[in-house]
């Protein structure tokens, strides 16, 4: 399948900027079922660009003027649903049995984990998939960036996020290493298609298992992988800090063609 994909975010302010970095995680990689025909990132100003210490390709800009308005544009053509090929990680699967604020288990993520007796086959990473979803359902706008796995376990509510961080808590507290993934995931209703997110666990003899949580599937040729990291605040698509700028509003934009079909989700804005 090939894809092509083109990702708007406008931040804009009621006062000039007096300072401001943005870090963007928005540039897909080779690898892992996927190939990049081309891409792109227009924004305001140059940015600096490095890969961090999970291979991602981060984007930072520094901005110092007395900006109103930022604007950052991702665009190009992925091509997925090819085989996987092995790939060398940059660090040792333990670092991925690590547990971060966000996906500290307690007593109930132990319990949900536990449902599924023993998880050494990628039919029970999706039994436990399915566990999740049937105590969370997807309800959208019901958490934040900020929810923890156990406050979305705890109030029955979350969205792709939530279900990714209850996964990996799950998993890293039977011991298997698990990472969180953000991207895409193209569908023809267009309902999806603002940043997604799902989990991977590495499982001995075979390797990383890509598991669409929210989806209850295993990562297929609608999606496009873009980071990775031990939970969303390493693998965020777009984050940033700021100084001055008065009141925020922030809108974004996906569009998603495949072979003539066309799928648009614009997000409504966002006032901060």
């Amino acid at each position: 399948m090939q894809l092509t994909i083109k990702h708007t975010t406008q931040y804009q302010y009621a006062d000039p900027l007096l300072y401001s970095i943005q870090q963007l995680k928005l540039t897909p990689q080779n690898g892992f079922g996927q190939r990049v025909k081309n891409w792109s990132i227009q924004m305001n100003g140059q940015p600096h660009q490095h890969i961090d210490a999970y291979g991602n390709v981060v984007h930072t800009l520094v901005i110092d003027k007395n900006l109103s308005e930022i604007n950052v544009t991702a665009k190009g053509e992925v091509e997925t649903g090819l085989p996987h090929s092995e790939t060398q990680e940059r660090l040792p699967l333990t670092i991925y049995l690590r547990n971060t604020h966000l996906t500290q288990p307690d007593e109930n993520i132990k319990g949900l984990a536990n449902s599924v007796e023993i998880i050494d086959s990628i039919d029970a990473l999706q039994r436990l998939s399915e566990n999740i979803v049937s105590r969370v359902p997807y309800t959208k706008g019901s958490t934040s960036v900020f929810t923890t796995a156990s406050q979305a376990l705890d109030t029955g509510h979350g969205v792709c996020q939530d279900h990714a961080h209850i996964f990996i808590a799950c998993c890293r507290s039977l011991n298997i290493p698990s990472r969180y993934v953000s991207g895409y995931l193209f569908t023809e209703r267009g309902d999806l298609l603002e940043s997604h997110a799902w989990a991977e666990s590495w499982l001995n003899g075979i390797g990383w298992v890509s598991v669409d949580v929210s989806n209850q599937c295993l990562v297929n040729g609608t999606h496009v992988r873009l980071a990775i990291g031990l939970d969303y605040r390493d693998a965020c698509p777009v984050s940033g800090i700021r100084v001055g700028g008065g009141a925020e509003s922030m809108s974004v934009g996906v569009d998603v063609s495949q072979q003539g079909l066309t799928a648009k989700k614009q997000i409504e804005q966002i006032q901060q």
